[in-house]
């Protein structure tokens, strides 16, 4: 079972800290420095590789919680257990529709090199994103403040 809890905190790592990364370091870096036909593909090209991530990441977390929550017979998990799984859910889902929606926006603008259209996808990946940290971070803190 340690190796289900070094898996999910693994890839807790990488998806929480990927978006701490992408959201507070490199966006506003690139938005200060580059001009859109420059920083819209970059951030394209680098979400494009975070997805992936994000993604393998996401498979890792939401497996090893299944088997920790099967462990104890799922309804006999502590509270905080289901807390995480619930904010979890919503933090997938969230992902979902970046990488369904938004993402393919951002491409397409960027391929078209229609910089406004790409300039509101990445908006809109932006705000979505900072849910999803905000969220992480609740879910963090929850973890580590129950028994």
């Amino acid at each position: 079972m340690r190796i289900a809890v070094l898996i999910h905190l693994l890839g807790v790592v990488v998806w929480v800290g990927g978006m701490f990364f992408a959201h507070v370091c490199l966006r506003p870096v690139a938005a200060a420095q580059l001009p859109p036909p420059q920083r819209l593909p970059l951030l394209a090209a680098v979400l494009g590789r975070f997805f992936v991530a994000a993604g393998v990441a996401i498979v890792a977390i939401l497996g090893s919680g299944l088997l920790r929550f099967g462990a104890l017979g799922g309804a006999a998990a502590p509270w905080h257990w289901h807390a995480m799984a619930g904010i979890g859910g919503v933090m997938m889902l969230l992902y979902l529709i970046i990488v369904l929606r938004h993402y393919p926006r951002l491409k397409a603008a960027v391929a078209a090199q229609a910089w406004p259209a790409g300039g509101a996808a990445m908006e809109a990946i932006r705000k979505l994103v900072l849910v999803n940290l905000i969220l992480g971070g609740i879910t963090i803190v929850i973890a580590l403040a129950a028994p």
